[in-house]
């Protein structure tokens, strides 16, 4: 039987899931924007990179020059990065009652490292869950696009951009079957739409969470 995973009492813990190119970092930005706005002190992050030694990880995971890494270094160093996001940074903020927007967390490991490098799902999960605590997020958004739309927006791609189709296929896949399976703590958007529209139906979602946040 899989765990329930531990939800925070304090603070709001909000992650953008997605395919490349489908806005996560837009929106990311222009939700913790918003929050400000409204007199809140959001903690915008990402995974991998967040914590000084993500950084690092962050380099070798998705720099070309990296080369091949076998499949379960890959995820091991995806686990080692949220291990030390999670203890030093994010979970600390949630425990201050602060909002917390993060750019990727264990969904992508589960999406990328999972379904797209075909491992098993459930032992790659194991070591997530184990590497965060199994902190789970209040919501996470899925901005959802056909990956040769979102691919077709960068110039240069880095380790995981340049991978095939069909592997991002089948982390498109993943992302809302994990999506379908826990509709409460989830919402997914057509990243098709105006950014604006995102936007406020990504707003609409988080507000009534806003009550275990407190102002700045």
């Amino acid at each position: 039987m899989a765990s329930p995973g531990v939800y925070t009492e304090t603070g709001v813990f909000v992650c953008f899931e997605g395919g490349e190119g489908s806005g996560k970092s837009t929106q990311s930005t222009l939700l913790a924007e918003a929050l400000i706005g409204l007199g809140f002190t959001p903690l915008l992050t990402r995974e991998p990179g967040g914590t000084p030694v993500g950084q690092t990880i962050r380099e070798i995971v998705l720099s070309p020059s990296t080369g091949a890494l076998a499949d379960k270094t890959e995820a091991l160093l995806y686990a080692a990065d949220k291990a030390e996001h999670i203890e030093t940074l994010v979970l600390p903020a949630l425990q201050r009652g602060e909002v917390v927007i993060m750019d990727r967390y264990v969904d992508s490991t589960l999406a990328y490292q999972g379904a797209g490098r075909t491992l098993p799902v459930d032992e790659v999960e194991q070591v997530a869950r184990w590497a965060t605590g199994d902190l789970r997020p209040h919501l996470t958004v899925v901005l959802d696009l056909e990956p040769s739309a979102g691919l077709d927006r960068f110039e240069g791609r880095d380790r995981i951009e340049g991978e095939s189709l069909e592997f991002h296929q089948r982390v498109r896949e993943a992302f809302v079957a994990m999506a379908s399976a826990s509709p409460e703590h989830y919402v997914v958007i057509d990243a098709r739409a105006p950014i604006d529209e995102i936007h406020r139906e990504i707003l609409a979602r988080v507000m009534p969470l806003l009550t275990q946040a407190v102002h700045s």
